[in-house]
């Protein structure tokens, strides 16, 4: 298992060995102890998520304001582009976002942890995402951010509109969403 830092260091990608032959393969998709090696031991996952999405369906960019949760994301078919924002207030990175495509066929998994608002687009016909999270979705502390702020300016790869649901469609500009003030990470410390 490689662990692979990005820009924003907190966030990890993290590519398997697979072990590949005329039988088809294998991989170790998730180990504890290195998992626990890459982020300092302070996360434990409480609740995996499974989702289906067509093509051009676009998810975000959520995260809770309260009970955040960090995300260990991977695609089991199909390929997204998944986004990550930095949304504590206090980071050097505050606002900054890493992008990195993830599918079936590299089998990489992108680690975000809490703090960030998460999202993806569908770039196949369909795509079955697993996710990992470190703490019980809550509905009531939910929070979107408008997937085209253009003070974010991500570049989703888009080649046409994108399908959104009515809560992704009502989602605020970074500007004026709630963000936390202090990082959810140095408060588990």
């Amino acid at each position: 298992m490689k662990i692979i830092r990005t820009k924003i260091p907190d966030i990890l990608i993290i590519e398997p060995q697979v072990f590949q032959d005329d039988r088809g393969f294998f991989f170790e998709s998730y180990n504890y102890q290195k998992f626990a090696e890459a982020t300092s031991n302070l996360f434990n996952f409480v609740q995996d998520n499974h989702s289906y999405s067509k093509q051009n369906v676009l998810r975000g960019l959520h995260y809770q304001i309260r009970q955040p949760q960090g995300k260990l994301v991977r695609v089991v078919i199909g390929s997204i582009f998944d986004v990550a924002v930095d949304i504590r207030k206090s980071s050097s990175t505050f606002g900054k976002w890493i992008c990195c495509e993830l599918n079936a066929e590299n089998k990489r998994q992108l680690w975000i942890p809490p703090g960030f608002a998460h999202g993806f687009v569908v770039l196949s016909e369909v795509a079955e995402v697993l996710y990992k999270t470190t703490d019980y979705y809550a509905p009531q502390y939910e929070r979107c951010i408008l997937w085209n702020d253009p003070e974010l300016a991500i570049d989703w790869r888009l080649t046409t509109s994108p399908i959104l649901s009515a809560k992704d469609k009502a989602g605020k500009p970074l500007k004026e969403s709630e963000v936390y003030t202090q990082s959810p990470i140095l408060a588990m410390k």
